[in-house]
């Protein structure tokens, strides 16, 4: 019984495997994967931010593990220290941003390694940028970026001397792409 329980669990835990292709992270159907694209299609409902814009965000932030973490910083270079960040579960979301997330949608149960309540996470997240600072909510270069430097550092600009992150925001916008046409061709 243990072992079928441990079984069911860990197949429950395991990303997807081909995270580049949109249709097949879709398609897997271990537990919670089955209901990622009506999750997905909700989220794009509530706030306006296309599905390849969402899942673009959270393949970038986590590639769809449910429990990513940054690495922690060593000590005398060996000694696993402190955490470079707070950053959490399928949306990287820091414990204070998550936490204004909780307050401001009413979601105080919301938990960043729920897939449903992490991409809800990025749909406000991102309509918010767009209400801020007039983003389109199909600009997935500027919205990653904003959401990378947070709100204020993309207010400040802090992006605009970083070309290896302004490198990584294309590569998302890149993958939103791609995934927008995958999303022509699922079935």
């Amino acid at each position: 019984m243990f072992t079928l329980v441990f079984g069911l669990l860990s197949a429950c835990a395991s990303p997807p495997r081909h995270i580049n292709d949109v249709c097949r992270v879709f398609d897997q159907k271990n537990g919670w994967f089955e209901n990622w694209r009506s999750e997905a299609n909700k989220t794009e409902r509530k706030y306006g931010v296309p599905v390849p814009v969402l899942m673009a965000t959270l393949r970038k932030e986590s590639g769809f593990q449910h429990n990513a973490k940054p690495p922690r910083t060593m000590v005398l270079g060996f000694i696993p220290w402190k955490r470079v960040s707070s950053a959490y579960g399928y949306s990287q979301a820091l414990d204070g941003t998550w936490s204004q997330y909780q307050k401001e949608t009413g979601n105080r149960l919301a938990k960043r390694q729920n897939f449903a309540d992490a991409i809800d996470f990025v749909g406000w997240y991102h309509a918010k940028t767009s209400d801020r600072f007039g983003v389109a909510k199909q600009d997935a270069y500027n919205l990653y970026l904003a959401y990378y430097f947070g709100w204020s550092g993309y207010s400040r600009g802090d992006w605009q001397q970083k070309p290896g992150l302004q490198q990584y925001a294309r590569e998302t916008e890149k993958m939103a792409r791609d995934y927008a046409a995958q999303l022509q061709d699922c079935n």
